[in-house]
């Protein structure tokens, strides 16, 4: 998968230093292509040869710390059966776990974005089948978010064990520059599309966007399809559908975003201003623009570098609207549902009991649920929002929460969820679609060709 995505959503980033709930909002994340770095659990003891169970997962603060500690806590209440935890970078993890997968030689847990690369995982019988396994665990299934699961199941079966965090995808606005226009917050697409005029008579663009980095493009159309056709349009083509991006409800979706794109909806030259610099919050909070659709991560950034914007209550956020007359449900949402832990089919029979012993009791107790509500972030757990205390931030988690909590579906960003090879179609294809240099009809045609790549 694209380096770039997975840094955007594996590793959630909110500016250094940023109080919440009493703890810190930490950045995070793994900086890059680097050789691996080991580390065993429980603070170097490694478990012995034969025993316990092996487990890989990524480096980058703080959830390192967090993983490990999980670990750690596990190995001490199990001394006879504990784990070795390997970290490794992003890059070099998703080379290794390949090389060692194929090789039969990979860990007993495996950590993963879930989607298509847990596809790949399950059509090459790498992991194991867990969906018996959570029949017989009603009480481990049901503290999870239920939509959490969608990215863990391939053909109907679970493959893996949801954990850790979510982060939703979310429309900001500038309450200043709606206060100055004299609107209000959109409540469906036909709002967005009256909003658009309005804020172009103010010469204040009515969205930012960071469109050359393309997968910020991609967000707009997981809700398009969403709200328009519901999830269903795009499981189509996650289960292979011939044509489903052909689907009406699809075509419905180009075609708006496209009205939008025709309507000066977005800053002009946005498909030359990147996400990775930061250029697109800066025109929210600067008031050059008055909306933007985004990820849960760029929060932090804004606190961080936008002066007063987020701690002098200008900051606004909320779910993305419905569309009149759509299937789909406004409650849903789109983003990171979470990360996924696989039990590997060629582990020993002893080493599998070791991993769902683990998955049962240690991951996301109360001591890694209360670990990453203090680094910012919404563990996808039943009840979470206890933890998160009165902080200056503790509005902002609380909605974070009732996103996760509350959708019915919570879709998997599409260029996770598909294989690397769709994936780069897609996203070459949508910079055509945002630039209008293809119609709705030749977007489909082309990504129908991927179907089952």
């Amino acid at each position: 998968m694209d380096p770039r995505t997975t840094s955007r959503r594996s590793f959630l980033t909110f500016a250094a230093g940023l109080p919440v709930a009493g703890a810190t909002l930490a950045a995070c994340g793994s900086s890059g292509p680097t050789s691996t770095s080991s580390s065993a659990a429980a603070g170097g003891d490694s478990a012995a040869a034969g025993s316990g169970a092996t487990y890989w997962t990524l480096t980058g603060q703080p959830q390192e710390d967090i993983r490990k500690a999980t670990v750690a806590r596990f190995n001490t209440a199990n001394a006879s059966t504990k784990i070795t935890q390997t970290l490794f970078q992003n890059d070099a993890y998703k080379q290794k776990i390949k090389t060692a997968l194929g090789a039969g030689q990979g860990p007993t847990i495996l950590w993963g974005w879930g989607g298509g690369g847990l596809k790949s995982w399950v059509d090459a019988g790498q992991v194991d089948d867990l969906t018996s396994w959570f029949g017989e665990n009603a009480d481990v299934k049901d503290k999870l978010f239920p939509a959490a699961f969608g990215a863990a199941t391939v053909n109907g079966k679970i493959y893996a064990m949801p954990a850790e965090t979510v982060t939703p995808i979310v429309l900001f606005y500038n309450k200043k520059v709606f206060e100055k226009v004299g609107a209000q917050p959109p409540q469906s697409w036909g709002d967005i599309l009256d909003l658009v005029p309005k804020f172009n008579a103010a010469k204040i663009a009515p969205f930012s966007l960071g469109g050359q980095s393309r997968w910020t493009n991609m967000m707009w159309l997981e809700f398009l399809f969403d709200r328009i056709g519901g999830p269903e349009v795009f499981q189509a083509v996650f289960d292979g559908e011939k044509d489903a991006w052909s689907n009406p409800a699809a075509i419905q979706a180009l075609t708006e975003m496209q009205k939008l794109i025709k309507a000066n909806g977005f800053i002009k030259g946005f498909s030359s201003i990147t996400a990775d610099s930061n250029a697109d919050q800066a025109l929210l909070y600067t008031g050059k623009a008055a909306m933007m659709v985004h990820g849960a991560w760029t929060y932090g950034g804004m606190k961080g570098s936008g002066g007063d914007f987020v701690t002098g209550g200008n900051l606004g956020y909320m779910n993305f609207p419905g569309v009149d007359g759509g299937k789909g449900d406004p409650s849903d949402s789109v983003g990171n549902p979470a990360q996924y832990l696989s039990i590997s089919s060629k582990a020993t029979d002893a080493e599998k009991e070791t991993a769902k012993k683990f998955f049962k009791t240690a991951v996301l107790d109360a001591d890694e649920q209360k670990a990453w509500i203090g680094a910012g972030n919404i563990p996808i757990v039943q009840g979470a929002d206890s933890l998160i205390g009165s902080g200056e931030d503790a509005d902002w988690l609380k909605f974070q929460y009732s996103i996760a909590s509350g959708a019915k579906s919570f879709a998997q960003s599409w260029d996770q969820a598909l294989s690397p090879t769709a994936a780069e179609v897609l996203l070459d294809n949508i910079a055509k679609l945002f630039q209008l240099s293809i119609s709705p009809e030749q977007f489909a045609t082309n990504l129908n060709a991927t179907i089952g790549q």
